[in-house]
């Protein structure tokens, strides 16, 4: 088998040497390439070259939940075609991993690569969904350029906290849940919508949903985790079905208690509930309009404002080694 490895050198819970340990055991099974990312977007240009090239069977990114989001986009530049593109194995080196642990895999590198190197030996795979957002025809985002993510996204709140946690990493501070919960409690108090929101949701044949402070966007769940314990916004979604959505109309400060508790006390039974909050099940395709540019997240990435965005479910997407 002939494989590309991306390793993003600067993951969160690697060092050098236990990137390298990881590397030749990879070689030991396969004819291995390993090129280390070095600007933002590497991960993008190698996974498309390698979903070009002839030559490529498997696509291995050793890194975060970023790194693979990446690759993903890189090797669906072209759209999707799982018979014909090389498979995505990951190897988890972020400080979170939801894409990896929702695939099941161990958390720790050096037990995924051997969980990795087990699933070649089987020919263990699956095909997996994904979403993909656009801009939406007819609106002053009409041009932004579709991009894929593979267990969620997020216009709103969430994004907002996600934007001021790089501006700390930035800044030199360490990406921890720790920081992630500050930021959250400090977006909360600045939060000029929390009580009135701006956005609207819209799909074919229904009664649009409006006022909705933040929306939060599922391929899979967990929706997050938090160190161990896994989040579970909208628990039934799932990388064989469409999207789901958990929107919220009303964050006061007896809202946010209630469903900040819902969603540390939820399961895969059970996720956030009550009369300000909004779940849909596998839906193929659906519109957020805002009356005011809001930041948009995919996996863990600040994409910038948006006043319109549109979201696909792709059923049967990418071949995964798992």
């Amino acid at each position: 088998m002939r494989a590309l490895l991306v390793v993003n050198p600067a993951a969160t819970t690697t060092s050098a040497r236990t990137r390298d340990v990881l590397i030749h055991a990879l070689a030991s099974e396969m004819k291995l390439e390993a090129v280390t990312t070095e600007y933002r977007g590497h991960a993008r240009d190698l996974g498309r070259q390698a979903a070009q090239s002839s030559d490529i069977d498997l696509v291995v990114a050793l890194g975060g939940d970023g790194t693979i989001n990446e690759v993903v986009n890189g090797l669906l530049t072209d759209g999707p075609d799982p018979d014909r593109l090389p498979g995505l194995a990951v190897v988890p080196g972020g400080s979170t991993n939801v894409f990896a642990r929702a695939l099941g895999l161990p958390n720790d590198p050096v037990e995924s690569t051997g969980a990795l190197l087990d699933a070649l030996r089987r020919g263990s795979e699956r095909t997996v969904g994904l979403g993909l957002a656009s801009g939406t025809p007819g609106t002053e985002d009409e041009a932004v350029p579709a991009r894929w993510f593979t267990f969620n996204a997020g216009l709103g709140f969430d994004a907002k906290v996600i934007g001021r946690v790089e501006q700390q990493r930035e800044r030199g501070r360490k990406s921890t849940h720790a920081l992630y919960l500050q930021q959250a409690l400090r977006q909360f108090f600045g939060e000029p919508h929390r009580r009135h929101g701006t956005i609207t949701l819209e799909r074919a044949g229904e009664e649009p949903v409006t006022d909705l402070v933040m929306s939060i966007v599922c391929n899979t769940a967990p929706w997050t985790y938090l160190g161990n314990r896994p989040v579970y916004a909208s628990p039934k979604a799932s990388f064989d079905t469409g999207l789901d959505v958990l929107g919220l109309s009303r964050l006061s400060t007896p809202a946010l208690a209630r469903y900040a508790t819902q969603l540390l006390l939820s399961s895969p039974e059970k996720g956030p509930q009550g009369k300000h909050a909004v779940s849909l099940h596998d839906v193929d395709r659906f519109t957020l309009h805002s009356k005011v540019p809001l930041p948009l997240q995919m996996d863990g990435d600040h994409l910038g404002l948006r006043t319109s965005v549109t979201f696909t479910g792709v059923r049967r997407a990418l071949r995964v080694i798992v």
